[in-house]
């Protein structure tokens, strides 16, 4: 048995018992893309802006019975220290916070500040994993039970991590993601890492008795891809070549700078194309940090395709995008999906939220698909079970 298997859902007691709103613990608490999602939860939970982006707002989610977005509570890990108002008044100076709204919610993103606790493992920790995993689980217990929550989704939104080095300890990602299910928290993985996933996860995943969801969210380049593919496929047209280039600044293009990381982005980016067209065609995806683009990112693909009689032909798209603004909306509807499936008993791996992701837990990697059983899973919502 795994050393981090020796520990059922300690939290277990505390989730769910009391009669308050649902926790949203963020690993990269205090990066774009969280503090992106406490300041536009809270713009959008004062009527301040409408809810643009959020699938769960939409008409087919109505009798879903998910969490309100003003019933949602933040904190989480991060290794910085950089205070969330001042992450969100640059965040609004780059443009990817509308004027005014950072003066608006500066009281939410203060109560979200406080309740973020140091990360790891940093630079001279001597903690193992053992250490590093109950330290997480007691902050995230802590949290769920000082704020009376019902209970608390982990969602890990921190920057890609490289594949992982044969050293016999576990990547951070999955640090945070078995203290997660030792909580007895939904976890969902909006990154590339390996987090939940880990092989020596496999027996705490069985007996933690909680949903989970990943992995690596889809919301730029690969998005096009999940639906350009299946054209191709359905219309029998030959598809010779796939190449793409990514140019992004801020943290991820920082990360991505890293081949490892790299490395890791792609598999996702490349396995919508594989499940999409049968096999892997030719053409490689390119990331290169381009720092001055800021929190932008701008998206080239390539697609040599063959036609009637062989005719070849191509297609070429372009794709610019601030990623935060993209990623937060669905870190919400991710966050409200999980809380409202443990609430009705789900467990395990949840396919259904294929949709989000480009690497996700089974099903189809067609977008038209995916939505399709979005859909039905939120009827399931609906229906209690």
């Amino acid at each position: 048995m795994s050393e981090f298997a020796e520990s059922p859902a300690a939290g277990a007691a505390a989730v769910g018992a009391g009669p308050g709103g649902t926790g949203v613990w963020l690993v990269g608490a205090r990066g774009s893309v969280a503090t992106t999602v406490i300041a536009g939860c809270a713009g959008l939970a004062a009527g301040l802006y409408p809810a643009t982006g959020l699938v769960t707002e939409t008409e087919e989610f109505a009798a879903a019975g998910l969490p309100a977005l003003s019933s949602l509570v933040f904190g989480g890990h991060d290794t910085v220290d950089w205070p969330l108002v001042k992450r969100a008044e640059v965040l609004g100076e780059q443009g990817v916070l509308p004027f005014g709204l950072v003066r608006a919610v500066v009281g939410e993103l203060a109560a979200a500040d406080r309740e973020i606790r140091p990360g790891g493992p940093a630079a001279g920790d001597g903690r193992g994993d053992e250490e590093l995993i109950a330290a997480f689980t007691a902050d995230i217990e802590g949290f769920t039970r000082r704020r009376g929550l019902a209970r608390t989704v982990v969602v890990n939104v921190a920057s890609t991590e490289p594949v992982a080095a044969a050293d016999g300890r576990l990547p951070a990602s999955s640090l945070y993601a078995a203290a997660a299910l030792r909580a007895g928290c939904a976890y969902v993985n909006f990154t590339p890492s390996a987090g939940v996933g880990h092989p020596a996860l496999e027996e705490l995943r069985g007996r933690a008795g909680v949903p989970w969801a990943g992995r690596d969210g889809k919301t730029g380049q690969t998005l096009l891809r999940a639906v350009l593919a299946p054209m191709f496929r359905q219309r029998a047209l030959g598809v010779r070549a796939w190449s793409g280039t990514n140019l992004l600044g801020g943290g991820d293009g920082a990360a991505l700078a890293d081949p490892a990381a790299a490395a890791a982005k792609n598999a996702g980016k490349n396995r919508v194309l594989e499940d999409n067209l049968g096999a892997l065609p030719e053409g490689e995806v390119h990331i290169d940090e381009v720092p001055a683009l800021g929190e932008w990112k701008t998206a080239w693909d390539h697609v040599a395709f063959e036609g009637f009689l062989g005719s070849r032909m191509v297609l070429q798209t372009i794709w610019q995008g601030c990623d935060s603004a993209l990623a937060a909306p669905l870190v919400l509807d991710l966050a409200r999906l999980a809380a409202r499936a443990q609430e009705a008993g789900i467990v395990g791996g949840l396919a259904e939220l294929g949709f989000y992701f480009k690497d996700p837990d089974g099903g189809s990697a067609a977008l038209a698909e995916q939505y399709d059983a979005l859909v039905a899973f939120a009827a399931r919502l609906a229906a209690g079970r």
